[in-house]
């Protein structure tokens, strides 16, 4: 393991005013959002829509790396050009979704623990020599149900993110370390900042016990946020001091740095939340953005896959792109969230 290269890819995944464009859905769940804007799920078309963003010179320059699903870290654009040179020539890392998903954590209903970690030590220099420079795995917790999460889970799934974060790093590539709190639930902002700081505490533990490097890796955490079916929301500074508590909690300095999920907010929430974050300032790593639907929603709906709406489509990705590079850097202000033309 070279640490000092993974460091510096860790650090130029969170550079200031960039992060990461998460296009890594799966194809069930791609097929759920073209239903959405009535468009066939068909290969080429889930080629032509990533590709669509990728080339998009404007919006790119607010990206600096992009998540991948593995069917399209394979492929090739229209002119023959494989994608991971497309996003590279933008100036941005190619990576690679590596979890094979979920399954039922026996003992605990209603819980799950994600999956993979099975010839991932195999499939790992595969990605690499196809330009990967770091992958995600992403752990689910569901607090939302009474009695939930309980310590199996949140334990299994942190021994799991861990031990996938060893492998990458032996295979020289840096892994995104997510895990969720999911926010679907009734539960109040208190509580997401109680389970999300017990479930950060309990993964750098088993980050430590399994020898990860922290230099090489970035953290890709909810927000301390009200659940979605809570019936007291809290307000944007709220989120943004309490999430900001929570990682001094929790978070050693030594992370290069942070990029959020957008866990299911609207794209001016998500990008409202970082900016007051950063807007705080005196923190000891970036906090940046990894998003995908609150920076895909708005040209996925624009473009509705047809050619012509290309361009359109494109200068609304540069917009939401550029709205979360300033939220980055502290320097976003609502009167900017105008339509892109």
């Amino acid at each position: 393991m070279n640490l000092a290269e993974l460091n510096k890819v860790a650090e130029a995944m969170t550079a200031n005013g960039r992060g990461i464009l998460a296009a890594d859905e799966s194809t069930g769940t791609i097929k759920k959002r073209f239903d959405a804007i009535d468009t066939e799920c068909t290969e080429d078309n889930r080629r032509d829509y990533r590709e669509m963003l990728f080339r998009s010179a404007d919006g790119m320059k607010h990206i600096s790396g992009v998540i991948l699903y593995d069917e399209t870290i394979w492929q090739k654009g229209k002119d023959g050009t494989p994608l991971v040179d497309i996003i590279k020539r933008a100036g941005a890392l190619p990576g690679i979704k590596v979890d094979e998903g979920v399954k039922p954590l026996h003992n605990c209903p209603g819980e799950v623990v994600t999956v993979g970690l099975d010839k991932l030590a195999d499939r790992l220099p595969k990605y690499y020599e196809q330009g990967a420079r770091f992958a995600k795995w992403r752990a689910v917790i569901d607090y939302g149900t009474h009695g939930l999460p309980s310590y199996t889970c949140v334990r299994a799934n942190a021994h799991a993110l861990a031990r996938y974060a060893a492998l990458c790093q032996a295979a020289q590539i840096v892994p995104i370390v997510e895990p969720e709190v999911l926010m679907d639930g009734d539960g109040d902002i208190d509580r997401c900042a109680e389970v999300t700081e017990w479930v950060l505490k309990e993964t750098f533990q088993e980050l430590f016990y399994n020898r990860v490097a922290l230099e090489g890796i970035v953290l890709k955490p909810n927000m301390a946020i009200s659940g979605k079916k809570s019936a007291k929301r809290a307000g944007v500074e709220e989120v943004a001091e309490k999430t900001v508590k929570v990682l001094k909690n929790c978070v050693p300095g030594a992370v290069p740095g942070i990029a959020f999920l957008s866990g299911g907010q609207s794209d001016e929430e998500a990008t409202a939340h970082l900016d007051t974050m950063n807007k705080i300032g005196n923190l000891p790593w970036n906090l940046t953005f990894s998003y995908g639907r609150a920076l895909q929603h708005a040209p996925q709906k624009a473009w509705s896959g047809k050619s012509e709406n290309v361009a359109a489509a494109q200068r609304v990705f540069a917009h939401r792109a550029r709205m979360n590079g300033l939220a980055a850097l502290g320097q976003w202000k609502q009167d900017l969230e105008k339509k892109a033309a």
